[in-house]
């Protein structure tokens, strides 16, 4: 990776503004919620309302999104100016095919990022997956902020992720807002028989678990957070797989001393086994 110096000199280039943005770290919502509007899905309801009062009190230049949906081998980022959207879900009914997310890309903004860190490398052969646009779908509905996504590598160590995330923070000051999309915890292994069953309900371990890692976060215990595996015993039961576990530790690196964590839904998640807490840092 390049240094944080490195980093401020690719991003001189972009103008500085008065106000640095917040970073988001949110759940995504199950493919099962897509076609609910608003007011039946209470999750899409406080995306909804956070998208307003970020365009109100900030100038939001791009959005940026680490997404548990675009694993791979290495790091890549999306510099195409156009987006396409990626319904990467499987065996839904049609309408579930239906919503339509036409966001602009952010080139210029995505190839800073490349420009800083040689291991990440350039791409257009990605675009929105489900990681990203059902969210922001609901965040800014009219697709009138530009989006880009940055790849998961999946191999690599949690401490890679976090370190990662550090390295963008100068982003905050250029009008960049950041997401984490995925969820704190997300085990479809043991989900699947429970749901052919019709069974919804949750397993009973998942409050515990979300209760521990509220309060590594409100602590700013980072240490446990990174080795989420072995710091908790239920560590490798809610996240099975790093994937969607690993966009909070992007979040997370971002964060200023000086942030306050707030948590915009905390809501019973819609499936068990599932977490839709979702916070911001301002």
């Amino acid at each position: 990776m390049g240094t944080l110096s490195n980093f401020k000199n690719y991003t001189d280039a972009l103008p500085k503004q008065s106000k640095r943005l917040p970073v988001l770290f949110t759940s995504h919502g199950s493919p099962m919620d897509i076609p609910l509007s608003k007011e039946e899905r209470p999750f899409w309801n406080a995306l909804y309302h956070l998208g307003i009062d970020l365009q109100k009190n900030y100038d939001v230049k791009a959005v940026l999104v680490v997404s548990a949906h675009w694993c791979s081998k290495g790091t890549f980022v999306n510099i195409s100016p156009e987006q396409k959207q990626i319904y990467d879900y499987y065996g839904f009914p049609a309408n579930y095919y239906d919503p339509k997310y036409q966001a602009k890309g952010a080139p210029t903004i995505a190839q800073e990022v490349s420009k800083l860190i040689p291991s990440i490398h350039e791409t257009t052969e990605w675009g929105l997956d489900h990681g990203a646009w059902p969210m922001l779908m609901h965040l800014f509905p009219k697709a009138d902020v530009p989006v880009f996504q940055m790849s998961i590598s999946y191999y690599e160590s949690p401490q890679y992720h976090y370190d990662l995330g550090k390295q963008l923070k100068s982003l905050r000051e250029k009008g960049v807002l950041i997401i984490g999309s995925g969820s704190l915890i997300h085990n479809l292994q043991i989900l699947g028989p429970k749901f052919r069953s019709g069974d919804m309900s949750p397993f009973g371990w998942e409050a515990e678990y979300d209760a521990w890692i509220k309060t590594q976060i409100d602590e700013r215990n980072i240490t446990n957070i990174i080795n989420y595996e072995t710091s908790h015993k239920l560590g490798k039961l809610a996240a099975p797989t790093p994937d969607h576990f690993v966009p909070v530790l992007y979040s997370l690196g971002l964060m200023d001393p000086k942030d306050d964590i707030r948590y915009f839904y905390e809501g019973k998640p819609s499936i068990p086994a599932f977490s839709e807490r979702s916070f911001i840092l301002s």
